[in-house]
């Protein structure tokens, strides 16, 4: 990749999100992460996108670089408003209302969400590996169920505080599972935590969110079925949790989809299979 992304000034109300912009022609591809990750997820997906699309990837708020109120109500649906404040500022960098959405575990609800209440804007929906609603298949990594459960998420959270080295043993053990290739595991699992111990606020908040979110989603089931744009739904089959069982339920839910999945990869299917799924979006 010869050209190096420039920093786009994201305004969030009060706030600002983290985001870089790699220019290029045609409809721009953001790039979302879901948790417990960041922008980096997408650092060997990034050279094999440059040259076909302009790109876009974000650290949603209270991720990475972006701000983090104490407080806020992290939850899908305010992570649409930071999409909604991305697309407006691509929009005005580049001169293009459409984009193509490409989401990546909890970041499916908001990515799905914006799409739906702005179809004249998505030329394309990617879905890599995520979620909408709850459907049967579908099952929370260990980490994701520890911290999401209620009563049991408050014990979790009062280990972790008390704990922090053992919090840095499970992410390490789970995110790492995620990732296929030993060599590639162990400097991205590193990178990655480096900028989750601040993200932890939004983390739990989130998961707090979780099962409203995949239950509230059920009813929305019509209008995915009523959404026209092309969807991709690209997913790693040996993921265990986000499933090819998931994959072809949602696939099935769209009239204008394509499912594709990749053996070779597990959960971070853009870690593990970068050029194949930079193809896939972007053909």
């Amino acid at each position: 990749m010869d050209r190096m992304p420039q920093v786009l000034a994201v305004s969030r109300g009060p706030h600002r999100l983290y985001a870089e912009v790699l220019d290029g022609t045609g409809a721009p591809v953001v790039l979302m992460h879901g948790f417990p990750d960041n922008v980096h997820l997408y650092d060997r997906l990034l050279p094999h996108l440059a040259g076909r699309r302009p790109v876009v990837r974000f650290d949603f708020l209270g991720w990475g670089r972006s701000d983090k109120p104490a407080d806020y109500p992290y939850t899908s649906a305010n992570q649409a408003g930071d999409l909604d404040a991305v697309a407006e500022a691509v929009a005005t960098r580049l001169g293009t209302d459409q984009v193509v959405l490409v989401a990546h575990d909890a970041s499916g609800p908001p990515a799905i969400d914006w799409a739906l209440s702005n179809p004249p804007r998505v030329a394309a929906l990617v879905l890599l590996n995520t979620y909408y609603h709850w459907m049967p298949g579908l099952r929370r990594p260990p980490a994701i169920a520890l911290y999401s459960t209620p009563v049991v998420r408050a014990a979790a959270r009062a280990v972790a505080r008390r704990w922090p080295d053992l919090d840095r043993r499970l992410y390490a053990w789970q995110v790492g599972g995620f990732i296929r290739d030993p060599e590639v595991r162990r400097p991205l699992v590193t990178q990655l935590y480096e900028q989750f111990p601040a993200a932890r606020p939004a983390f739990w908040r989130l998961n707090n969110d979780l099962l409203a979110t995949v239950l509230s989603r059920r009813r929305r089931i019509g209008a995915l079925r009523r959404f026209g744009a092309p969807v991709r739904v690209i997913f790693g089959a040996r993921d265990r949790y986000l499933n090819p069982k998931v994959a072809r339920r949602l696939a099935a839910l769209f009239p204008n989809s394509e499912l594709h999945l990749l053996d070779t990869a597990g959960h971070y299917v853009q870690v593990d299979e970068p050029r194949q799924v930079a193809e896939l979006i972007a053909p």
